[in-house]
C-alpha cells in the first residue's frame, strides 16, 4: 500500500505544523521567477526567508514577497549574516514585524543563525545559546542551526529552543552528512524523554540522496537552498528533493534490514518446491 507522506505524516514544530518534511530557502536563484516554481515543484510548505541577506526588492524593482503565495506558505525568518547574539536578536524582531505586517503565521517563529567566522559559517555555540534564551524570552519559536556536536544540541533544547538543526556539512558545501554518527548521538539526546521533538539537518546539501540519507538516520526534516537554487536544473532537483524527502522518511519508518558481512539467499531452502527426479 501506498502512504502519501505529504497528508499522513506531518512534521510539527511548536504550534506549526507542515505536511512537507522538505523546508526551502528562497535564496541564490538567478531570478524570483525561478524561485517561485521551484518552491512549487519541491513540495514544501514552508520556506526561510534571509531578512538580513535578502533583498525584497531586487535590482529590477521584484518584490521577492510577489513571488510568494503567503497564503501557501509558511514563511520562516532567519538570521542569516548575523555574527552577535545582539545582531541576531534584533533581526528576528525585525522578520517578526515584516511576518506581522503580511499577516502570515510565521510570525511567531524564527530559524536562529549567529555565525562564528566568514570562511567556514559555522555557527558559534555560546551566541547561539545567548540569542536562544533571549528570543525565547521574547515569545519566539526558535529553530537553532547548530554544528553536528551533542552536546551544543541539548545545550540549546535546554535553552528553550522548539528544534534543533545540526548541520550535515558546512553551509553551501554540497558534501551532505559528512558525521552520521554525531547526528544519531544528536538525535538520541534530544529525543530522550521527548520522541517527538523535532530535529532537522541543516545545511550542506547536496543532492537527492543526501536527504534520503539524512530521513533515513531518523531526522525529522531536512532544510536546504543551494542544493536546489545552483543545480544545473533547478527546477529537476526540486523534484529530486521533493521525492528524496519522502523516499527516506518512507524507508526509515519500514525499518531497513540489518547490514551483514556474509551473504543470505533471498529464496529460503526450506519449503521451497523440488523436482521429482523422473
Amino acid at each position: 500500500m501506498s502512504i502519501d507522506t505529504t497528508t499522513t505524516d506531518t512534521l510539527t514544530i511548536g504550534t506549526h505544523s507542515l505536511r512537507s518534511r522538505l523546508i526551502v530557502g528562497t535564496g541564490k536563484y538567478a531570478s524570483y521567477q525561478l524561485m517561485g516554481e521551484a518552491l512549487d515543484r519541491s513540495g514544501t510548505d514552508c520556506i526561510t526567508v534571509a531578512i538580513r541577506r535578502e533583498r525584497l526588492i531586487d535590482a529590477d524593482g521584484n518584490n521577492l514577497l510577489d513571488f510568494i503565495d503567503t497564503s501557501r506558505y509558511t514563511l520562516l525568518p532567519n538570521t542569516a549574516g548575523c555574527f552577535s547574539a545582539e545582531d541576531a536578536v534584533r533581526v528576528a524582531r525585525l522578520g517578526r514585524e515584516i511576518l506581522l505586517g503580511i499577516e502570515n503565521p510565521g510570525a511567531d517563529w524564527v530559524k536562529l543563525e549567529v555565525l562564528s567566522d566568514t570562511k567556514t559559517l559555522l555557527p558559534d555555540p555560546v551566541a547561539t545559546i545567548e540569542a536562544t534564551e533571549q528570543l525565547v524570552a521574547d515569545g519566539f519559536q526558535v529553530l537553532c542551526y547548530s554544528s553536528d556536536d551533542p552536546i551544543v544540541a541539548r545545550r540549546l533544547k535546554e535553552a528553550g529552543a522548539a528544534s534543533v538543526m545540526p548541520a550535515g556539512s558546512p553551509i553551501g558545501s554540497g558534501q551532505g552528512v559528512l558525521n552520521p554518527n554525531n547526528i544519531r548521538i544528536c538525535l538520541e539526546y534530544l529525543k530522550e524523554g521527548d520522541p517527538n521533538y523535532p530535529v532537522i539537518v541543516d545545511a550542506g546539501v547536496g543532492t537527492a540522496s543526501d536527504v534520503t540519507y539524512a530521513m533515513e538516520l531518523g531526522v525529522d526534516g531536512v532544510l536546504l537552498n543551494t542544493g536546489i537554487a545552483h543545480a544545473q536544473d533547478p527546477l529537476l532537483m526540486a523534484d529530486a528533493m521533493r521525492h528524496g524527502t519522502e523516499a527516506g522518511r518512507l524507508a526509515y519508518l519500514a525499518g531497513r534490514i540489518p547490514k551483514k558481512l556474509y551473504a543470505t539467499a533471498s529464496s529460503p531452502e526450506e519449503g521451497t518446491f523440488t523436482a521429482k527426479p523422473r
